[in-house]
């Protein structure tokens, strides 16, 4: 069959899916599927409106269906779903109850073999079961810390005869991939319905699975330890802070930068005392290229940093300096374009004396700060980021960066962020 594109509405709003769905059809969608949180947010209501809108085109329930498999197709086909979708997790008898139903009500069943051990085992049982499709699938949290579908579609593809989709993270330039692997249904669910233009977006991914060649794209990618600072460049403070549910986020440490400087690094410790400026002095010589020096400085008001530091910083590679503590000259700083954090911003510095230490543990800014975290800062504040936990918060801050894009569009539009996100339909009772 030739390759299909399924677009994957993941998102609540009933409201925002079906405009979404307009577009990507005019793009060149061939199925549309309301994704599990839509169902979950929207019930079936949002079948029925997908199939009254798009009747020519298939409609998709990712149900996620783990029981009672037959009555879940029921109620998905009977509000118009085409295909419905079951975990491959399932029971036996809840596959061959869904093939059943499905079969009764005119609709086709797709197995998602997510979170499956054996795929290939588990693919060849529920086509003798009679399913109509297999799904190998890599879900979003798995996909923030580096899961492609890639690596398990190709023996897949082999082991059945019936028709193999192929979900999570798939964008214009992955597509092609997906589809010389053996997949001959290409579910795209972010890469379409985060894009500013959907309509492009959409025809970008169908040109690339129709004529097998990547068309670049320069978002909705995921990316790996050796890729950190690019994806970090792409994103703000405050996008790192929500992609870490508020953590990380530096208090009372201010910007002393230019309009629109930005500070991506990795964290050099250094802690000192009050007006004891030496260790952070020293740590530029221990600093390496792109690193961001962090000093915990006990929150002092006597300044530990000044214009001759930010010199030499430049001179080594030193991509800035966050200070729990004073800094000053902060006018020659801001010139030169050195990106400055502090807490405070005073004339007189102190003497080097020598106290603290480079390299150790500390706190800056109400946060725990160990070599080698990573450091974003920008004009909304300083965030940390556990370098143990770096590539999925990079991923993270991305599709945040990434749906907000979307969401600007959409109040551009002539709508406000309120009615957008449906505030008070979502406010919590009680």
């Amino acid at each position: 069959m030739r390759p299909i594109l399924q677009v994957a509405l993941d998102l609540v709003h009933g409201e925002r899916a079906i405009p979404i769905a307009t577009d990507a059809v005019k793009g060149g969608a061939d199925w549309i599927e309301a994704g599990t949180p839509l169902i979950k947010s929207e019930g079936m209501e949002i079948i029925r409106k997908l199939k009254k809108a798009f009747p020519k085109h298939t409609i998709v329930a990712d149900m996620k269906t783990i029981d009672v498999g037959g009555a879940e197709v029921e109620i998905a086909a009977k509000s118009g779903a085409d295909v419905v979708v079951i975990l491959g997790i399932s029971s036996d008898p809840t596959i061959t109850e869904a093939v059943l139903s499905a079969r009764q009500y005119g609709a086709r069943v797709m197995v998602d073999l997510f979170n499956v051990k054996d795929k290939v085992a588990r693919a060849r049982e529920v086509e003798r079961m009679g399913a109509d499709y297999v799904c190998i699938h890599v879900g979003v949290d798995e996909q923030m810390v580096g899961g492609s579908p890639l690596s398990e579609l190709k023996g897949l593809a082999k082991a059945v005869r019936i028709p193999v989709a192929a979900a999570g993270g798939i964008n214009s330039e992955t597509a092609p991939s997906v589809v010389k692997a053996g997949a001959s249904i290409v579910i795209v669910g972010g890469a379409i319905i985060k894009a500013k233009d959907v309509v492009k977006a959409a025809r970008a991914v169908k040109k690339a699975i129709s004529t097998g060649k990547k068309v670049k794209t320069e978002l909705f990618k995921k990316y790996t330890e050796d890729e950190l600072y690019i994806a970090f460049s792409k994103v703000s403070s405050p996008n790192v802070a929500d992609a870490q549910h508020k953590k990380g986020a530096m208090k009372g440490i201010h910007p002393r930068i230019t309009h629109g400087a930005k500070m991506v690094g990795r964290a050099l410790t250094v802690h000192t005392v009050n007006g004891d400026w030496a260790k952070p002095v020293e740590a530029i010589d221990k600093a390496r290229p792109g690193d961001v020096i962090v000093v915990d400085a006990c929150g002092g008001e006597i300044a530990v940093w000044g214009e001759l530091a930010s010199w030499s910083c430049r001179t080594k590679g030193v991509a800035g300096v966050v200070i729990d503590g004073a800094a000053r000259d902060i006018d020659s700083i801001i010139e030169m374009g050195f990106p400055c954090f502090s807490r405070h911003v005073a004339s007189n510095a102190g003497e080097p004396k020598g106290y603290g230490g480079i390299g150790h543990e500390i706190v800056c800014g109400g946060v725990p700060v160990k070599t080698g975290d990573w450091i974003i800062g920008d004009e909304s504040g300083v965030v940390v980021i556990p370098q143990e936990n770096a590539v999925e918060v990079a991923n993270r801050s991305l599709d945040v960066m990434e749906r907000e894009n979307r969401l600007r569009e959409e109040i551009k539009k002539g709508s406000t962020l309120s009615s957008v996100m449906k505030l008070e339909k979502w406010e919590k009772v009680g």
